[in-house]
């Protein structure tokens, strides 16, 4: 997975922090970053570990680097 603006080797507390938007786009695939008490997984982990699709995968990445693309311009 590759996520702009080097995310992906964020942990995901601080990614959450810093892009809510993230958070709610991780939800809509039914990864709860958003209310986990621990938060420092990396988010390219949070994402591999769910045993997502690559097909689920690739729309995460592709929706994140899309509100992050938003969020520059």
């Amino acid at each position: 997975m590759h996520l702009n603006n080097n995310l992906n080797t964020m942990a995901i507390q601080d990614v959450i922090a810093a892009h809510p938007a993230i958070g709610e786009i991780l939800e809509r695939f039914d990864i709860g970053c958003v209310t986990c008490k621990v938060g420092i997984c990396l988010l390219k982990d949070v994402v591999s570990i769910h045993g997502l699709s690559k097909e689920d995968e690739t729309l995460i990445e592709t929706e994140i680097n899309d509100y992050l693309a938003h969020r520059a311009a």
